[in-house]
């Protein structure tokens, strides 16, 4: 009890926020729970992605080599357990098309180099130069420092693989269960598509300009770190080398999946978290200038991944995330913030946003004591429909009076009004109405 007292600020908030996630799990180890759902689902026409999810693994689990039949057949075995389990499906299910990703970008080595298409070599830098005046590539990396090397190195080969986790994490804390599943299902189709345009139209990175000119390539050839290998001399090791040696896909350089990734980390961050945008954005740019410096992609592979990643925010964010730019949910979601619905005067601007600023639907700062705040907060209990939240009216704004514009003249006059003298209002609204009291107001 001390040390729960002892907590305050971001930790109690991330330590409560989590431990009402856990209490929303589906704890469930039932198979029959599974059956007895999918005999309750009614199915609907896009069901049928599943049916291509299936003819592409089996597509891709034929032509695996490693590992060998029949132990590969364990892959499917196991992943059909974990769907068909209640609690790892609900991580498993929506995860589908990152599998589905991971599975095309680790098998396709095995593609006979007779079905591939041939590597092309002067395409990308030609079009670099037809589109931009110049290799704008080969220009960033006329200079080195270990300096640059190191802030090059973070983004590219560190937060690059980290940032996707942490962002899950985040959204599965503090925002609506579908915000995680619209961020899975985007990720995965984003890549998935990406590596499939690889396959299609190979294309040789900037380093193998550097090593090979403009020969013509094959299959054969092994993967290079470019620029990452003088990060390898600097800590005195090959992990990096290693790594990109064994890469499954050596000729995948359009478009670019580190520029994709960062792009669409950075437009979901700043859909549902609007005071981190800068920030984010700040580490999109260095990252965008880390993949041509380290010599893995042309400015063609980083406009072409931005673009991939900007199409699939835009194609795959529901409806219901979109209001009040995807910040809150609930009854209020299409709301700003609780000060403009109720026509209060907001806060004072200032201070830095913490973990408090995740935390909040709408970007105020939470305040997890005992006082309960007027819009719902996703992680505030584990049954959202029990929670303590205002029951479900509407989430449309009730109608200003004449001549208040945006409604920030007369805050508090105008809300105590409407609350307490409201029949003698000629205009405006009232929440006590003939058929009861309803608060928030119902736009009639």
């Amino acid at each position: 009890m001390a040390f729960r007292m002892s907590l305050s600020g971001p930790a109690r908030t991330f330590l409560t926020a989590f431990s009402a996630a856990v209490g929303r799990l589906d704890k469930s180890l039932s198979p029959f729970d599974t059956i007895a759902r999918l005999r309750a689902h009614t199915f609907v026409p896009s069901d049928a992605i599943y049916v291509f999810h299936l003819l592409l693994a089996v597509f891709w689990l034929t032509i695996m080599q490693v590992p060998s039949f029949p132990s590969k057949l364990l892959i499917p075995i196991l992943f059909g357990l974990a769907l068909l389990i209640p609690f790892t499906s609900q991580f498993f299910f929506p995860a589908i098309p990152v599998f589905a990703w991971l599975l095309a970008f680790y098998t396709n080595r095995f593609i006979p180099a007779d079905y591939r298409p041939s590597v092309h070599v002067f395409l990308l830098p030609t079009l670099e130069t037809v589109l931009y005046g110049a290799n704008i590539s080969d220009i960033l990396t006329r200079f080195t420092h270990p300096i640059l090397d190191l802030l090059a190195w973070l983004p590219y080969g560190v937060i690059h693989y980290t940032f996707p986790i942490v962002l899950a994490i985040f959204m599965w804390l503090f925002r609506p269960p579908l915000a995680l599943k619209t961020w899975a299902k985007t990720f995965g189709y984003m890549n998935l598509t990406g590596v499939c345009v690889q396959i299609l139209i190979p294309c040789a990175a900037p380093w193998y300009e550097l090593i090979y000119g403009l020969t013509p390539a094959t299959y054969g050839i092994a993967g290079s770190p470019g620029g990452l290998v003088r990060i390898d001399a600097l800590f005195s090791g090959d992990g990096y080398q290693r790594a990109f040696g064994s890469s499954p896909l050596v000729f995948g350089a359009f478009p670019s999946l580190h520029a994709a990734w960062a792009t669409l980390g950075a437009l979901f961050v700043s859909h549902f978290w609007k005071g981190a945008g800068r920030v984010v954005w700040a580490y999109v740019g260095v990252l965008y200038w880390s993949t041509m410096y380290l010599t893995h992609h042309y400015l063609i592979d980083v406009v072409g991944g931005a673009c991939l990643a900007t199409t699939f925010f835009y194609l795959f964010m529901p409806d219901e995330l979109r209001g009040a730019e995807g910040r809150g949910s609930g009854e209020h979601a299409g709301a700003k913030s609780k000060y403009e619905r109720y026509d209060l005067e907001s806060r004072r601007p200032g201070g830095f946003m913490g973990l408090d600023d995740f935390a909040s639907d709408t970007g105020e700062s939470a305040d997890l004591s005992d006082e309960v705040e007027e819009g719902s907060i996703v992680y505030r209990s584990p049954n959202p429909s029990t929670g303590g939240s205002v029951p479900h009216s509407s989430s449309k704004k009730p109608p200003m009076q004449n001549g208040t514009g945006n409604g920030r003249a007369h805050r508090h006059t105008a809300s105590i009004a409407s609350l307490i003298r409201a029949d003698e209002r000629s205009e405006g609204w009232s929440p006590i109405g003939n058929k009861g009291f309803s608060f928030p107001p119902v736009t009639r």
